[in-house]
């Protein structure tokens, strides 16, 4: 009886243990299911179609730093904070380049970035010119990537129109109070999510010369992204929203006759089925201005990059500034205050404006074919 009492407490255990099991693995394949499913699914709570364009915090950034002559590896932080010497050549000698492009959450569910190549190209350029150490395509290219895919949960919905702006940053930390390039870097990029760059999204917008003031010199910094050319900036862009106009427009600094930027961004301007836009050593090259260029030869215009005196603004049909933040912001008109001058385009986005605009944000999401290879996918 003993025997038998034994065996069919063996039993029933046995039995509660296969069950168990069963239970144990049934969640855990559940779990594993609902992670995989939840990897697409999972999203912050936010007003995504609200969002400004502002700093919001986001879980992860990735750093790289470079010593003994050589970038080191890639590092994963959640901190915002940088622990940073006071003596480092960034604060006091402006050894400071940055980049911006955005991930775009798309209608097809994937996740794709914009010309990514280019970024890294043009932080090279500036490196070149402010002696810092080069950032690889390669490098450039697996943080972006990395630092996107770690805040997934961050990137707006495909309808609320909004982006993850992404912001690569290259700083010298090297202590020191001489006037020399730095011994060691930092290159970190953060992501955060952003709405327009004008409130009013895709609408025209008022702009200003201002003449007293000089965003940059012909054979300065002009051409690179660095933080010193924002600065110089702030006075002017002060000044112009002050008199109620959207942007500051800069006149080129030695003649004060030709059409240079556009506060921060690049200008130009339609007529005649041409698309005209300002050449000159003292304009960052804007890769959304660049993109557009090529849009403009494929939908059958004709591009010219040339010079543009201010004269020549009352004969364009339709004019723009254009940049990562905002692709397009068309412009309603400009005016000259030393002249009284206003050079006037519609108070609506011209035909062709939006068309360029429609074309690059459809190649940027997916939603027009992509020949010329300018998108990567980065979450499929």
């Amino acid at each position: 009886m003993i025997t038998d009492k034994k065996k069919k407490e063996k039993s029933v255990f046995s039995s509660f243990l296969l069950l168990k099991s069963k239970i144990l693995l049934t969640f855990a394949c559940n779990s594993q299911k609902e992670d995989i499913l939840n990897t697409h699914k999972l999203m912050k709570n936010l007003d995504w179609g609200n969002l400004s364009f502002g700093y919001m915090k986001t879980d992860y950034n990735v750093r790289c730093y470079y010593r003994d002559g050589k970038w080191g590896e890639i590092e994963v932080c959640s901190d915002e904070y940088l622990n940073l010497h006071m003596a480092a050549t960034c604060l006091h000698y402006g050894q400071e380049a940055f980049e911006g492009l955005k991930a775009y959450r798309c209608k097809d569910g994937k996740v794709r970035i914009f010309r990514v190549d280019e970024n890294a190209a043009r932080l090279q350029s500036t490196c070149r010119g402010i002696m810092m150490p080069e950032v690889s395509t390669e490098l450039f290219t697996e943080m972006v990537k990395k630092v996107v895919r770690l805040n997934q949960e961050w990137i707006p919905t495909y309808e609320s129109g909004a982006t993850l702006y992404i912001r690569p940053l290259l700083i010298g930390t090297s202590a020191q109070v001489g006037v020399h390039p730095a011994k060691e870097y930092c290159f970190l990029i953060f992501v955060t999510p952003v709405g327009p760059y004008f409130k009013g999204g895709f609408a025209a917008n008022p702009y200003v010369i201002i003449r007293d003031y000089d965003r940059s010199a012909p054979l300065g910094t002009g051409k690179y992204k660095v933080g010193g050319n924002y600065a110089a900036s702030l006075f002017a862009n002060n000044l112009a929203h002050e008199k109620g106009y959207a942007c500051e427009f800069y006149l080129d600094a030695k003649e004060k006759k030709y059409m240079d930027e556009c506060g921060a961004a690049n200008f130009f301007g339609i007529k005649n089925n041409t698309y005209v836009t300002p050449k000159s050593t003292s304009i960052l090259p804007s890769i959304t201005n660049k993109s557009l260029m090529q849009v403009a030869e494929d939908l059958g215009m004709k591009v010219e990059r040339r010079p543009i005196p201010e004269e020549e603004l009352e004969t364009f049909e339709e004019a723009g500034a254009c940049g990562t933040a905002a692709v397009i912001s068309p412009i309603s008109y400009i005016d000259d205050l030393d002249t009284g001058k206003r050079y006037s385009f519609g108070d609506k986005p011209g035909p062709m404006s939006k068309k360029l605009f429609d074309t690059l944000r459809g190649i940027q999401y997916g939603e027009i074919e992509d020949k010329h290879g300018w998108t990567t996918v980065v979450i499929e």
